[in-house]
C-alpha cells in the first residue's frame, strides 16, 4: 500500500518557537524519515509554509512550498500555531484557514497538534465533531468554538477524516496511530521501538492535568480549607466545614463554588485524589492504605473515582509516575 503524501503546515509568523518546533518535528520524524525495510515507498513528506516570517523570536524554516502545497495531499498536518493565536483574541491566519478549507474539500484527511486545532476550528472542520488539544487550551477552544465538543481528558481524537491530539508528546501517540491505520499495527510498533516510545500508551491527558486547588481569595475560607486539606483522611462533611467556617451550609456551598469553581463534595474529591497521586507517586503503599489515607476508604472506591477522574487505574499511574 502506497502511504500517499503527507503535507504539514508550517505556521512561522514571528518565528516558530521551541514549542511549535517539537511538534513540528515529531511530524517531521514520524512521516519524513523513509524505513524501506517496513513499507516500501514510505510517505511523501511535503512542508507547506506561510512565507518568510516578520522579525521576532525563535526559528524560521525554508519550505519548498506555499500554503497552496496542501491541496493534493493524501493528509495534512497543522501542527502548533503561534501562540497568539490559542489566546483570547487570536486569530489564525486567514490564508492558512482557506488553504484548509481548500484541502479538506480535495478529500483529505485532516489532522492537528495541540493548538492546531484552533486552525482546523477556524476552518469550521470541527464543527459538530470531537476534538482536543493541550489541556491548558482547551478552555478557550470551546469558548471561541462552541460547535466544537471539545474533550481534555484524551491523548487524542480519531472522528474518521479529522483527528486532532493533544500537546506535547501526545502528537506522537496520534503519528503513530496513522501510521498504524495506514500500514498496519507491525509496522507501527516498529517505529515506535526505533523511537523508543510504548507504541500506545494507556489513559488520557488527565492524568497530566492539574487537579484544582484551594483558592485564597476569599480570607474567610482559607483556614477551613487548610483545616481540611490535613485531615482529609478523616469524615469530612459539608455541614461540618460550613459550622467550622461559621457559616450556613448554604452560604458556605456558595463561597466555596465562587472561590474554588467547584462544589464541596467535588473539591473535597479533587483533594483527596489530589493526596491519593501523591502517595502513588512517592510511596510504595499499597492501593488499599492509600485509599484510607486519603479519604477514598476502599481500594475499589479509590480505583472507581481515580480511573473515572484521572482516566487510569492507580497502579498504572504510579508504573508512570513512581520513577
Amino acid at each position: 500500500m502506497r502511504p500517499g503524501t503527507v503535507a504539514v503546515a508550517v505556521v512561522q509568523d514571528a518565528g516558530i518557537s521551541l514549542w511549535e518546533l517539537y511538534e513540528l518535528s515529531i511530524a517531521c520524524t514520524v512521516f519524513g524519515i523513509p524505513h524501506p525495510d517496513l513499507a516500501d515507498p514510505w510517505y511523501e513528506l511535503r512542508l507547506c509554509g506561510t512565507g518568510a516570517p516578520s522579525p521576532g523570536p525563535g526559528f524560521s524554516l525554508r519550505t519548498d512550498h506555499g500554503l497552496d502545497g496542501l491541496v493534493g495531499a493524501d493528509t495534512v498536518i497543522v501542527p502548533s500555531v503561534p501562540e497568539a493565536c490559542a489566546e483570547e483574541g487570536g486569530e489564525v491566519e486567514p490564508e492558512l484557514v482557506e488553504a484548509l478549507r481548500a484541502a479538506a474539500d480535495s478529500g483529505a484527511r485532516m489532522v492537528s497538534l495541540c493548538t492546531g486545532a484552533f486552525a482546523l476550528a477556524a476552518a469550521g472542520l470541527l464543527d459538530g465533531r470531537r476534538a482536543t488539544a493541550h489541556w491548558q487550551h482547551t478552555r478557550e477552544l470551546a469558548a471561541r468554538h462552541p460547535k466544537v465538543i471539545v474533550d481534555d481528558s484524551v491523548l487524542y481524537t480519531d472522528d474518521g477524516n479529522v483527528l486532532t491530539s493533544a500537546g506535547a508528546t501526545a502528537a506522537l501517540d496520534l503519528c503513530l496511530h496513522l501510521v498504524r491505520q495506514d500500514l498496519g499495527a507491525r509496522v507501527a510498533n516498529q517505529v515506535a521501538r526505533r523511537l523508543v516510545v510504548p507504541p500506545h500508551r494507556t489513559g488520557g491527558q488527565a492524568q497530566f492535568i492539574e487537579l484544582p486547588v484551594p483558592a485564597d481569595d476569599d480570607d474567610s475560607l482559607g483556614p477551613v480549607l487548610q483545616w481540611a486539606t490535613e485531615r482529609l483522611e478523616q469524615p469530612l462533611t459539608v455541614v461540618a466545614l460550613a459550622r467550622r467556617a461559621r457559616l450556613s451550609p448554604r452560604t458556605f456551598h456558595r463561597r466555596l463554588q465562587d472561590a474554588t469553581g467547584t462544589t464541596p463534595l467535588q473539591w473535597l474529591l479533587s483533594q483527596r485524589l489530589a493526596r491519593a497521586q501523591s502517595l502513588l507517586e512517592s510511596t510504595d503503599l499499597p492501593v488499599e492504605q492509600i485509599g484510607e489515607r486519603s479519604g477514598l476508604g476502599s481500594a475499589a472506591n479509590l480505583r472507581r473515582h481515580f480511573s473515572r477522574t484521572v482516566g487510569v487505574s492507580p497502579t498504572d499511574y504510579r508504573r508512570t509516575f513512581r520513577a
